[in-house]
């Protein structure tokens, strides 16, 4: 054992090998006295003959027997010499391996959608990153019937204002109202950079003529693979297939990751001429990257298998043409969709037939496409409208609005015969190639109905191929999830059932954990980075009502009063008191209004003008001169005796002059 250590220790100086050298009675000695110092080995000095002379070594005791702590393990590698570090400063105690280590948390972003979530229409989402925003879309929505006297209804922009010294631009995604709507309302408050394509830019320039707004609105004219920088943020478009041309994706860039905003999409294998496929490659490129989350269209979330063609409805189109024989054929469309308005004029083109158009939004978008090439049209080919008359029916093709029934449209002016140029009749031919939006149903039928009694042969709805959709369905929503495979998932753009059925499609591919599938609602503030997805509180926002010039003066109290008045009508009730004495000068005087015909209910009336009368005469006997108490006072008396007598509840308001 001790022949071992000997091998083992390394040369020691030549003061410590004197020590070692020691005769045995000094370490004998030294252990009597309980000190602690070891025999070290001998010189390994070898002598002439290759024999190394080993010192006599009396017997030890083990170190923890003698209470010492034990001996540090020699290297075990004998074959390097060991070498004498030169001195060093002191250094810190190394880490254990074995020690977690923290990274530092990752960069956050957040995403507040403002509108267009749980509805269809009103897109608006904004995204924030290390204070620098940017917005996506600005769109609208239409009312619906319980919104009376409501002509549009637009996001609240409250927080957009709050913050408008941080936003860096708007971007756009495509040229429908659902998108481009409110733009007016915003750019009167804010006038923000917009980045869109030409031809979106175009619609949305003739908005803003309307409102006077186009000469200082500032546009940005991008293109697909263009990037842009704003802040920290890179934004780069994506082509993608919708009913107009034109429609982009974003792929926004920040700090935090990579966030896919789809805007309204299909994949189109055949699209239209001019058009090309949905750029599934550079979605494919992203997913490789690493995507962050993806906010993907849920339009058609409920519909399987993949969105037809447009060459569908050329093929469906060119059959009604010749059923229409030597009919006069009117096509009613959305004006922004400038696919099927090319479509038609190529179709009236082969039949010999001239080409009108009506309604002032699509008069203005077809002039508009027309300078920009995305419409293409000989000049001998369209006629004024005024000149309709002038040709045979079977020489006329009349382009027109209206196809979700609107009240004002030109259409539903030919379905009441109130149109001051077209009227309808039996040597008519009408095709409405547009499905209606929900809620629009009933108004879309009433339309086809007068178009029907005055004696037109009228295509609509799934009677033929007259139109396909503009939106993603199941197969192709799953095709975009796959190639894209982001970490986290939220769908847009549709009702609650659309934006359930989207977040199952995306669950059942298995690709993305149910956790990380956010159902989201408007107004939410969510805050998502790579370690996870929260919601951190709500953010101003909600629907904004437009009637006529007023904008937000229509709130939940004038609906609730409209809707009052649009059931049970109105009954005012004007009486003239003397302000000294509390006497009835003049009245009460009566009048109804979409409550009953006053000549048919005279005895209703007057035990209604006795009960008035009562009620001020205990006024008077109180000494009752606060005259909203003597109001009050009148609307419950008049209230109990009409509902008693019809069970109905008109809204009643009492006038007092005081003389």
């Amino acid at each position: 054992m001790e022949e071992m250590n000997q091998k083992q220790s390394p040369k020691r100086p030549a003061q410590k090998r004197a020590r070692q050298n020691s005769n045995a009675q000094g370490g004998q000695s030294r252990r009597a006295h309980g000190e602690n110092k070891t025999p070290k080995a001998q010189s390994s000095k070898k002598t002439a003959g290759g024999e190394q002379p080993k010192a006599a070594k009396a017997p030890r005791a083990p170190r923890a027997a003698r209470g010492e702590a034990p001996r540090r393990q020699p290297r075990q590698n004998n074959n390097q010499p060991r070498l004498t570090a030169p001195a060093q400063a002191p250094r810190l105690p190394r880490r254990r391996q074995s020690a977690p280590i923290y990274d530092e948390p990752a960069i956050p972003m957040h995403i507040c959608p403002l509108g267009g979530l749980g509805e269809v229409g009103k897109n608006i989402t904004l995204y924030e990153c290390q204070g620098d925003m940017i917005l996506v879309d600005c769109g609208l929505v239409f009312p619906d019937e319980e919104m009376f006297g409501v002509d549009l209804v637009i996001p609240d922009f409250t927080y957009v204002l709050e913050n408008k010294d941080r936003i860096k631009g708007l971007f756009i995604t495509h040229g429908h109202e659902d998108h481009i709507g409110s733009l007016p309302y915003l750019l009167k408050k804010f006038n923000v950079p917009i980045y869109t394509a030409k031809l979106t830019i175009g619609l949305i320039k003739n908005k803003l003529e309307e409102h006077g707004l186009a000469s200082s609105a500032e546009f940005h004219e991008i293109r697909p693979r263009q990037k842009i920088r704003l802040g920290c943020f890179t934004v780069e478009p994506i082509h993608v297939n919708h009913s107009i041309p034109d429609a982009l994706a974003f792929a926004i860039e920040c700090p935090a990751g990579i966030v896919l905003h789809t805007g309204d999409f299909k994949i189109d294998y055949t699209p239209l001429s001019g058009d090309a496929v949905t750029d599934l490659s550079t979605i494919a490129e992203y997913g490789r990257r690493g995507v962050l989350a993806l906010l993907a269209d849920s339009t058609n979330a409920e519909r399987p298998g993949f969105t037809a063609t447009e060459q569908t409805v050329a093929e469906g189109v060119r059959r009604l043409f010749h059923k229409a024989g030597n009919r006069r054929i009117i096509v009613a469309t959305f004006a922004s969709n400038i696919y099927r308005i090319q479509q038609i004029i190529e179709l009236a083109m082969e039949s010999g037939r001239k080409v009108a158009v009506n309604g002032r939004s699509m008069v203005s978008n077809t002039e508009m496409a027309r300078e920009l090439g995305y419409i293409r049209v000989p000049d001998n080919v369209l006629i004024d409208i005024e000149e309709v008359n002038k040709y045979p029916p079977e020489k006329v093709v009349l382009i027109t609005t209206g196809s979700q029934g609107e009240p004002l449209s030109a259409l539903s002016r030919m379905a009441q015969a109130s149109h001051r140029t077209v009227k309808v009749g039996p040597s008519d031919f009408i095709i409405i190639s547009a499905r209606p939006i929900p809620g629009n149903e009933k108004t879309v039928t009433k339309v086809v109905n007068g178009l029907l009694t005055l004696g037109a042969e009228v295509i609509y709805e799934n009677m033929y191929d007259t139109h396909v959709s503009g939106h993603a369905c199941q197969e192709e929503q799953k095709l975009i999830l796959t190639l894209a495979h982001p970490q986290y998932f939220l769908p847009v753009h549709g009702e609650f059932k659309q934006l359930k059925r989207h977040a199952e499609t995306a669950e059942h591919l298995g690709y993305i954990p149910k956790n990380n599938i956010y159902i989201a609602e408007n107004g939410q503030n969510i805050r998502i980075s790579q370690d996870g997805l929260t919601v951190e509180g709500t953010v101003p926002s909600g629907a904004v009502m437009v009637d006529g010039y007023g904008v937000g003066d229509v709130g939940n109290v004038v609906l609730r009063d409209r809707h009052h008045l649009s059931e049970d009508g109105i009954i005012i009730v004007t009486v003239a008191v003397d302000g000294r004495t509390g006497q009835v000068v003049s009245g009460p005087e009566l009048v109804s209004r979409g409550f009953v015909y006053v000549r048919e209910s005279e005895e209703l009336m007057d035990g209604a003008r006795t009960q008035v009368e009562m009620a001020l005469d205990r006024s008077l006997a109180d000494n009752l001169h606060d005259w909203a108490s003597v109001k009050a006072r009148v609307r419950e008396a008049l209230s109990s005796y009409i509902y008693r007598r019809t069970k109905r509840s008109p809204m009643i308001l009492p006038i007092l002059m005081e003389v």
